[in-house]
C-alpha cells in the first residue's frame, strides 16, 4: 500500500496523513505546513535559506546528498593524427618511429661514452697518467693583477 505523503511548503519535509496544516493565502494560494512553527516562521517572511534544519538551507550549502545531475564529467580528449598536405599518415608514422630510434641510439652512445671515461678515470688514478699541480701555485693572470696592485700602491 502506498501513502500519499505531501511536502512542506516551507520546511520541504515529508508531510504524512494526519498531520499538518493547510493554509490558504489572500491570492487562494494554499500551502500545507508541517509544524505550527513552519507555519509561524512563514507568516513572519523569515527565509527558509537563514536556518540551518531546513532543506533549503541543505540544499544552498551543498549538504547532504549530490543530484547526479548537477555536473558532468568531461570527456577526455583524444589525439587524433592527420595527414599533412604532401605527406601521408604512413610517413608520418614512420618518420616518428625513426626518430624515436635515433634518439635511444644516441642516448645508448652518450652512455656507453660516460662508462668509458669512468673506467678511464679509474684506470688513470692508479698509474698516475696525469700530472698533478700543486696546490699553491697561482694561475699567470692572478700575480700580475696582484702585481700591478702593489706598483699602484707603491707608486703614491
Amino acid at each position: 500500500m502506498v501513502v500519499k505523503t505531501e511536502i512542506c511548503a516551507y520546511t520541504e519535509y515529508k508531510i504524512y496523513p494526519g498531520r499538518g496544516q493547510k493554509c490558504v493565502g489572500k491570492d487562494a494560494k494554499t500551502s500545507f505546513f508541517l509544524t505550527a512553527k513552519a507555519t509561524a516562521l512563514y507568516h513572519q517572511k523569515i527565509k527558509p535559506v537563514k536556518l540551518t534544519w531546513t532543506q533549503a538551507w541543505r540544499r544552498m550549502h551543498k549538504k547532504g546528498k549530490i543530484d547526479s545531475s548537477g555536473r558532468r564529467k568531461n570527456k577526455k580528449t583524444t589525439k587524433v593524427q592527420k595527414a599533412i598536405a604532401g605527406m601521408s599518415l604512413e610517413d608520418l608514422k614512420r618518420k616518428k618511429a625513426a626518430i624515436s630510434t635515433m634518439r635511444s641510439k644516441a642516448v645508448e652512445e652518450a652512455k656507453a661514452e660516460a662508462s668509458k671515461r669512468s673506467t678511464k678515470k679509474k684506470s688513470g688514478g692508479a698509474t698516475g697518467a696525469q700530472p698533478k699541480q700543486a696546490k699553491n701555485v697561482v694561475p699567470q693572470k692572478q700575480q700580475n693583477k696582484a702585481g700591478q696592485r702593489q706598483q699602484k700602491t707603491r707608486r703614491t
